[in-house]
């Protein structure tokens, strides 16, 4: 721990949080058994009061479990712990899970192909792959796009519980790029129900004029969409009748970094979203 420790600046610290996370620490070394009130305050150095309200703490946000009673009772990780756990693999291993798939992807449709996550309700991409030709279009990495009119954006929000996508829609807002953006909460609702039906999403020139993209969610280990990727094109190089077949391969290659992830098909998670 002293090495992680080191790398943060010391003025910053905060004493109090320190030792609960080295509370932490000495319940995840105690493993399966668990550890002992007394056990663990005179490991960290509190006393038995504040060692007590710090678990309380994590008991109630499921960070730790319990089990006993009195001088038996004993402290464990909890699952919330797993639950974060997910979140932070995907985060990181995403990019590089998703990378040598895209390069097949783009070798196999002629297009730049990218994956993007949601941050703070914007779509963000983390990873890019160029597609032939002298044709560069604006996707830096970490550039932000609006998460209602790119289709990595309408993708995730699609995946998510309704509420939560509005929430964020109307949080960020949802303006008229082109003349061809769905900028009313009803287009999106009625396009995020297509999306959930064909397991892809398309931007047709909703955020530039002339750029096509079409894109599908990754799903992690327990089903939620930890990103998504897509493929970007000049509208006018793909006629209507080749989008069938596009889509069929961009939801393949998600369904590949799905894979890779421990999680399931688009198929199979994009079932467990819609209505009984």
């Amino acid at each position: 721990m002293t090495r992680r420790l080191a790398m943060a600046d010391e003025r910053y610290r905060v004493q109090s949080l320190g030792r609960a996370l080295d509370l932490l620490e000495h319940i995840a070394a105690a493993g399966g058994d668990g550890a002992r009130l007394t056990d663990l305050a005179q490991a960290t150095g509190l006393s038995k009061a504040a060692a007590y309200a710090i678990l309380q703490t994590f008991l109630a946000h499921g960070v730790v479990a319990d089990s006993g009673q009195g001088a038996t009772r004993r402290y464990r990780l909890g699952l919330a712990l797993v639950r974060l756990g997910d979140l932070a693999v995907a985060s990181i291993g995403l990019a590089d899970t998703a990378l040598p798939v895209l390069r097949d992807l783009t070798r196999a449709v002629g297009m730049t192909s990218r994956v993007a996550v949601l941050d703070h309700g914007f779509a963000v991409v983390i990873g890019r792959v160029d597609g032939p030709g002298s044709v560069q279009f604006e996707a830096a990495l970490g550039r932000r796009e609006w998460p209602h009119c790119s289709g990595v954006g309408k993708a995730l929000l699609a995946a998510m519980p309704r509420p939560e996508a509005l929430a964020i829609l109307r949080r960020v807002g949802h303006p008229n790029r082109t003349p061809h953006t769905l900028c009313t909460l009803a287009a999106l609702e009625a396009d995020f129900d297509r999306i959930a039906l064909c397991r892809y999403a398309v931007d047709d020139e909703e955020d530039n004029e002339g750029v096509f993209c079409l894109a599908a969610c990754v799903f992690d280990r327990g089903g939620e969409a930890a990103g998504a990727i897509s493929v970007t094109g000049l509208k006018q190089r793909l006629p209507e009748e080749k989008v069938p077949a596009l889509a069929e391969a961009v939801i393949d290659h998600a369904d590949r970094i799905s894979q890779r992830l421990g999680g399931p098909s688009a198929e199979v998670a994009w079932a467990r979203r819609r209505p009984a």
